[in-house]
């Protein structure tokens, strides 16, 4: 009946427990790490030229939101000028589109990754 008020919370459990299980099992691995007597340098990048994690979520956000305006933008070309079915222009071009956004900022990462 009223479902909606359950999906909020449904979605901050979910996002709680991804973060709680990956903090838990790298601590956990760090520790079995340290009792096989491991070096600490073994957590960190033997490159000191690594990408920040910053510049990667910005790049990937930004092509993404690209990627959704110009999905949406050539649907309402594709509604308006060639009659494709609404139900169907929009989805599937502003998926199509921020796959894309992804797939660029997936190569423009590894091309960060390198020049740095």
């Amino acid at each position: 009946m009223h479902s909606e008020l359950v999906i909020v919370p449904v979605i901050f459990g979910v996002i709680f427990g991804i973060f709680y299980l990956f903090i838990s099992s790298r601590h956990k691995e760090r520790l079995a790490l340290i009792d096989k007597g491991a070096e600490a340098s073994i957590f960190y990048g033997r490159n000191s030229r690594v990408t920040p994690m910053w510049k990667v979520i910005v790049i990937n956000l930004a092509l993404l939101l690209m990627g959704i305006g110009i999905g949406i933008f050539i649907a309402a070309v594709l509604h308006q000028s060639l009659g494709v079915n609404q139900d169907v222009a929009y989805p599937g071009t502003i998926f199509l589109m921020s796959g894309i956004g992804l797939f660029s900022g997936f190569y423009f990462t590894k091309k960060l990754n390198k020049d740095a």
